[in-house]
């Protein structure tokens, strides 16, 4: 049932982006849907333009760097990661937590991320 209303949501919102392509409130709902409703891709490719709309916004590059790991670029979701934390993000128990980042907490790498991302905190 709420997929169905996941879906139902997504064409509504889909229809308030052909008219406004540039609420970026809308963008984001959308891209949060999408990610629900496992369309990851669609979900990157808005999360992709909110970046290029709020470069400097912590938050949208976290919610990139959730994309991109869903999709399966790590390393991608990694840089997006550093770049969040340069623009201020630091909920890092969240990150911990975060379903759509266990791909990357599985990765072999991601001792050294997260050393990085303490790293930058500190160092703020």
């Amino acid at each position: 049932m709420e997929q169905a209303g996941l879906a139902f949501d997504s064409g509504i919102l889909e229809c308030c982006l052909r008219r406004h392509p540039d609420d970026s409130e809308v963008l984001a709902e959308l891209a949060e849907t999408c990610t629900r409703l496992r369309r990851y891709r669609r979900g990157l490719q808005l999360d992709r333009r909110l970046v290029r709309r709020h470069p400097r916004d912590p938050t949208v590059r976290y919610n990139l760097a959730c994309s991109l790991a869903l999709t399966g670029d790590l390393p991608g979701a990694s840089r997006e990661l550093l770049a969040a934390a340069r623009l201020g993000y630091r909920d890092v128990e969240h990150l911990l937590r975060d379903p759509d980042l266990r791909r990357l907490r599985r990765d072999p790498g991601f001792a050294e991320l997260l050393a990085q991302l303490e790293r930058i905190a500190r160092e703020a």
